[in-house]
């Protein structure tokens, strides 16, 4: 029996936007990884990291999980300037704490920042012109 598609709402910026796709490698434990997904639930999550994120600048972020590997989908508006923004991120309240502690799920040195643990990805392909 085939799996059924999974499908996901893309939101409208009413701006051009741009695209960064990042991945980073969990640790392989299932129950590290059911409480990875948890921690990142809406329940759960700590209110000041998507709340920086927002004032970061990033428009949008989603983080996709199959098996061990993640995909972050970040939107953010065209000429956005991601070192800056991920330098600010990281002045922000908790915001290297939560990176400390996530750091217990995934395959990354500790101490280190969002930047240095999610690694760039090369569009390969694109259908549209």
């Amino acid at each position: 029996m085939d799996t059924p598609i999974k499908r996901y709402p893309a939101k409208e910026h009413h701006q051009p936007v741009e695209r960064i796709c990042r991945t980073l490698e969990l640790r392989d434990d299932p129950e590290l990884i059911a409480e990875y997904r948890r921690r990142h639930s809406q329940a759960a999550i700590w209110p000041e990291i998507p709340a920086g994120i927002r004032e970061a600048g990033i428009l949008e972020m989603e983080i996709y999980l199959l098996g061990t590997r993640l995909f972050m989908i970040v939107e953010v508006p065209v000429g956005f300037d991601w070192d800056a923004a991920m330098e600010r991120l990281a002045s922000l309240p908790r915001q290297q704490e939560w990176e400390d502690y996530m750091g217990i799920f995934q395959l990354v040195k500790p101490g280190s920042t969002a930047t240095e643990k999610w690694q760039p990805m090369e569009r390969i392909f694109h259908l549209y012109d």
